[in-house]
C-alpha cells in the first residue's frame, strides 16, 4: 500500500487517547455501538471475536482521508456517498460556525429563518418544472417517510382516500424508518423489523445484466418490460389504491443499476395513466453524483417529488429534504388544512448554511460540469477490469459505479451464500482497505464493489483507484 505519513497525524496517534485514558480503538469497541455493523469482528478470540482493531479515521483532505495510525486512503465511496465537495473544505465550516453564533437553532413549526428560506428558494430554482415546495428533514429516509406520507393525505384531500401504497423496485435500498424499511426491497434488512408499514409492494429493478436471456441485448425493450411490470403491479393491487411509485435515478442497492433507454419515459406514462405520484428518491444521485443538480434531469424525466440528501451539505451537517410540486401543495394553501409532520432538526439553520455553502462551491468550481466532462473517463477506467476473470459486470452513470464480481463470466454464475461470505467479508473488505482504498463490498444483491468518490476527482485518481482494485482482486482469486 502507498501511504502518506502525516506528521501531526502520526504524533498524535502515537498517544491518542480518550480523555478516559482508554485507546480510540478499545473505547470504540467496548462502547460505540456502530451502524450495520458485526461487532463480533473486533471481540478478542476468547469471546469469539476475530480480535481485528476498530478502524479509526481522524482526518480527511480533499479525497484523502487519514487513520489514527497516520495511514492514508483513498475515499472511494465519498464517505458514504456524502462528501461531493471533499473533505477539509474550511469554508463551509466558517459558514456553519458564522451561523451558529447568528442562530444556533430554531423549528421551521409556523416560523422561518433566512437560511432554510433561502435555501428553499435555491433548491426550488434548480428542481425541474413546478416542483416549488421545499420540506427539509434531517436524512434521507425521513425524506422518504415525509413523501409516502403526503402522498397519502394528498389523495385523501383530494377525494381518492384508498390511494396509500407504493410500488418499488425489488433491492432497492429506501431507508430504514418503519415507512421508508416497507418501500425498501431487501428482504434480510427487514425481516428482524416486521411487521412493517402495510402497502410496499415490489416489481423488478433494472439490472440489465441479469435480465430475461431474451432481453439482455436490446435494452430499450428491457427498460420497456421492467416499466410494464409496475403498470402490472397497480393493475394487480387496483389502481384506487396506489398512491406512488418511490424509484432511484440509478438504483444503489445491488450495484448501480442505472435505468435503460425508455425506461423513465414509460415510467411517467404509466403513472399519468393510473394517477400515481412518481417520486425519485435521490439520496444519493442528486447534487452531481450523476452530474445534474438533480438526477432526473440526467435522465429525462419529471418526477413529481424528489427525496433527497447526503450530498446537500456534502456531509457537512445532517440535511435531508422532499421537494413537491406545486400540484401536491395546493390542497394546504386554503382553509385550515396542513401537513401534521416535521422534525425537531429538519432545516437546522447550521445545517443550512453549510448547504449554501456547499453550493457555492458548486457554482464556483463548476462541479456539475465537471462530473459530465469526466464521467465517460471514469467508465473506461473501470472497465478495463473487464479483463479480470473475477470481473463481470461494470456499471454505472456519472461518479456512481458497481463492479459485480462472479464466479464463472462465461455463464454469469455468481457466487453462493457462503462464497460470497468468504469473498467480501472474509478477503475483499480489509483487503481493499489494507491496499489504502476505502470502497464498498456489497452483497445485498449480487456481491458488487462500489465506487463513489468525491466530485473533485479527476483522471489521474481514477487510474489509481483502477490500479489499486486490479491489484486486490487479482489477488482474491487465489482466496476462492
Amino acid at each position: 500500500m502507498t501511504t502518506t505519513s502525516q506528521p501531526n497525524v502520526d504524533a498524535a496517534a502515537s498517544q491518542a487517547r480518550t480523555p478516559l485514558g482508554a485507546s480510540y480503538s478499545d473505547a470504540a469497541r467496548d462502547h460505540l455501538w456502530m451502524h450495520f455493523t458485526r461487532h463480533s469482528v473486533f471481540e478478542d478470540r476468547d469471546h469469539g471475536g476475530l480480535g481485528q482493531s476498530v478502524p479509526v479515521i481522524v482526518r480527511g483532505d480533499g479525497w484523502r482521508i487519514w487513520d489514527d495510525r497516520g495511514r492514508e486512503y483513498i475515499d472511494g465511496l465519498a464517505g458514504l456517498f456524502v462528501n461531493n465537495v471533499g473533505h477539509g473544505r474550511t469554508e463551509i465550516a466558517q459558514a456553519m460556525a458564522a451561523q451558529a453564533s447568528e442562530l444556533a437553532f430554531f423549528p421551521l413549526w409556523s416560523y422561518a429563518h433566512p437560511r432554510a428560506i433561502e435555501l428553499a428558494e435555491r433548491l426550488a430554482h434548480h428542481a425541474p418544472g413546478d416542483l416549488n415546495r421545499v420540506f427539509f428533514t434531517t436524512g434521507g429516509g425521513e425524506a422518504v417517510e415525509s413523501a409516502w406520507k403526503l402522498a397519502k393525505q394528498y389523495f385523501k384531500l383530494t377525494g381518492k382516500p384508498t390511494k396509500h401504497k407504493v410500488i418499488s423496485r425489488s433491492i432497492a435500498y429506501h431507508g430504514t424508518p418503519q415507512g421508508a424499511l416497507s418501500i425498501t426491497g431487501i428482504p434480510a434488512a427487514k425481516i428482524d423489523f416486521e411487521p412493517l408499514v402495510p402497502g410496499g409492494h415490489k416489481v423488478p429493478n433494472t439490472n440489465l445484466y441479469r435480465a430475461p436471456e431474451h432481453l439482455r441485448d436490446d435494452e430499450k425493450a428491457f427498460g420497456r418490460w421492467a416499466a410494464d411490470r409496475i403498470a402490472e403491479a397497480i393493475e394487480f393491487e387496483g389502481p384506487d389504491s396506489v398512491a406512488a411509485v418511490f424509484l432511484e435515478p440509478v438504483q444503489n442497492s445491488g450495484g448501480c443499476f442505472p435505468p435503460p433507454a425508455g425506461y423513465f419515459e414509460r415510467v411517467r406514462e404509466i403513472c399519468d395513466e393510473y394517477d400515481v405520484l412518481l417520486v425519485s428518491d435521490e439520496t444519493i444521485c442528486a447534487f452531481g453524483r450523476i452530474g445534474s443538480m438533480f438526477a432526473c434531469e440526467d435522465f429525462g424525466y419529471q418526477p413529481d417529488i424528489i427525496t433527497t440528501a447526503k450530498g446537500i451539505t456534502s456531509g457537512y451537517a445532517p440535511l435531508g429534504l422532499m421537494v413537491a410540486s406545486d400540484r401536491l401543495f395546493e390542497p394546504f394553501r386554503h382553509g385550515t388544512t396542513s401537513f401534521p409532520h416535521g422534525y425537531t432538526w429538519g432545516g437546522h439553520p447550521v445545517s443550512c448554511a453549510a448547504a449554501m455553502a456547499n453550493l457555492d462551491i458548486f457554482e464556483r468550481e463548476g462541479l456539475n460540469d465537471r462530473v459530465k466532462e469526466n464521467a465517460p473517463v471514469f467508465k473506461r477506467t473501470l472497465e478495463q477490469l473487464l479483463d479480470l476473470p473475477l470481473v463481470g459486470d461494470v456499471r454505472g452513470a456519472g461518479y456512481f459505479y458497481g463492479i459485480e464480481l462472479v464466479k464463472d463470466k462465461e455463464t454469469r454464475e455468481t457466487f453462493d451464500d457462503a462464497e460470497s461470505e468468504r469473498l467480501l467479508r472474509g478477503f475483499l473488505s480489509k483487503a481493499l482497505f489494507e491496499a489504502g482504498l476505502y470502497c464498498r463490498a456489497d452483497d445485498r444483491g449480487d456481491p458488487v464493489i462500489q465506487l463513489a468518490p468525491p466530485l473533485t476527482m479527476g483522471p489521474a485518481e481514477f487510474d489509481e483507484i483502477e490500479r489499486r482494485l486490479r491489484s486486490v482482486l487479482t489477488e482474491a482469486e487465489k482466496h476462492l
